[in-house]
């Protein structure tokens, strides 16, 4: 399966953001959304992280969107500490909605899933959410999930077991608060990147993806 990769802006609140999106196939049910963590430790749309979860999601044939948010990579503005990051998110669920006109599965990783809950869990457009490397416990910085008792979404969380940011009682503490239906899969090893443990990450997508929207992939993604 060959899946085309266009390179453009997409107009965000605080000017153009810097976007890539794998085109997927014709007749696809539903596009997916994939954002990056934190910009100002180096974090991107090419994170690795972010670059093996978009594969995944491509896999079923999905168009999928990744964008640098607001003062990140070519993108405008000022890195806004999460509050207008917010509403960058939101600009790239109106752009795929307008251009596909699908449900969206949103995905996010440490920042990106951080800042990405709160747009994707009040949207309607939104049927689903996937949390990679949640960060709970980082200094100096202050995450919480409460907006997330009451989101009867399907919600799925990935996190290593040695991720740094995001301790394995801390995350069950955080995980036993939400509402269901909720999964938290953590994967054996695996650090906040996932090093070395990338294709145990896109396995739990994989599993998820088909168990909740009843799609399958058409390929195996290259790792």
């Amino acid at each position: 399966m060959t899946i085309g990769i266009k390179s453009f802006f997409l107009d965000g609140p605080a000017g153009r953001l810097e976007a890539l999106l794998n085109q997927g196939q014709p007749g696809a049910t539903h596009a997916a959304l994939v954002c990056h963590p934190h910009p100002l430790f180096g974090g991107t749309l090419h994170n690795k992280v972010v670059y093996h979860a978009m594969k995944t999601l491509s896999g079923f044939g999905l168009p999928v969107l990744r964008f640098n948010f607001r003062g990140a990579g070519l993108s405008e503005g000022a890195h806004d500490h999460g509050r207008g990051e917010v509403d960058d998110v939101r600009a790239a669920l109106d752009w795929l909605d307008q251009e596909f006109h699908l449900p969206i599965i949103f995905c996010g990783f440490s920042f990106g899933a951080a800042t990405g809950l709160r747009a994707a869990c009040s949207d309607d457009r939104v049927p689903g959410m996937i949390s990679l490397g949640t960060p709970v416990s980082v200094e100096g910085r202050a995450y919480t999930y409460q907006f997330l008792q009451d989101c009867i979404k399907p919600k799925l969380f990935i996190s290593g077991s040695r991720d740094q940011y995001s301790p394995e009682t801390n995350l069950r503490e955080m995980f036993a608060m939400l509402a269901e239906p909720k999964e938290l899969v953590l994967v054996d090893g695996g650090d906040h990147f996932f090093e070395g443990h990338l294709s145990e990450m896109q396995s739990a997508i994989r599993d998820w993806v088909t168990r909740i929207f009843h799609l399958h992939p058409e390929q195996t993604e290259a790792r």
